[in-house]
């Protein structure tokens, strides 16, 4: 009776729906666990690269040929936009404030790549205990049919169907838990990062702006 209570023999005994089902929830646990993993890869990257923005602000913008990923994206950005300022003999307030706006969209343009397997977390985290839900009525329904059928209610009879149709929730549960807890756990990372990427940015470009400013010194 034990063994035929473990997960192997309760998913191998289960109804082919409630097979399929739970199967399906592996696959998705597979993918929510692809998705978690790489996640925590990049935003550790993230982390480093506003870091490398901070001290880009206190060092005055020097250095940013150094940086890579959305550190490098945000300074490539603002450099380029620096030397169109230049070269159209921008105001230093203009300069400053286009360069800055370039700045912004680039590094929130490089967070919503990194947004990419959200959605999917997040509609699996609401959605998955409900499909383990739809594999427990239906493996109860078969259960219940089959005790119908042979007229035995006993404990004995009436457990190992019960427990197959309950392992699916079960199953449902565990891609549930891990996918919301990620899907929250990133949206604040990013969140954090956009905010302290954001306060390094207006010293960046400030400088950049006042050097624009020295090298076009007719310019007001």
């Amino acid at each position: 009776m034990e063994s035929s209570l473990s997960v192997i023999d309760l998913v191998r005994h289960a109804d082919p729906v409630v097979q399929a089902i739970v199967l399906f929830l592996v696959i998705c646990s597979i993918a929510c666990w692809a998705i978690i993993i790489e996640k925590l890869i990049r935003l550790a990257s993230l982390r480093r690269q506003v870091d490398a923005l901070h001290r880009l602000a206190v060092d005055g913008g020097r250095g940013a040929r150094q940086l890579t990923g959305m550190a490098g994206a945000v300074m490539t950005a603002a450099r380029s936009e620096q030397a169109d300022l230049a070269a159209g003999q921008a105001p230093a307030y203009e300069a400053r404030s286009r360069i800055e706006e370039t700045m912004r969209v680039t590094m929130l343009g490089e967070l919503r790549r990194l947004e990419g397997g959200l959605p999917f977390l997040a509609t699996l985290s609401s959605a998955a205990p409900f499909i383990g839900l739809f594999g427990t009525v239906w493996g109860i329904m078969t259960s219940f049919a089959s005790i119908a059928q042979s007229q035995d209610t006993s404990l004995e009879v009436v457990a190992p169907g019960i427990a197959e149709a309950l392992f699916a929730t079960a199953a449902g549960l565990a891609v549930a838990i891990p996918a919301v807890i990620a899907y929250n756990q990133i949206s604040a990372v990013l969140g954090r990062a956009a905010q302290n990427g954001g306060a390094a940015i207006p010293p960046i470009a400030r400088a950049l702006a006042y050097e624009n400013a020295k090298t076009s010194p007719g310019v007001d």
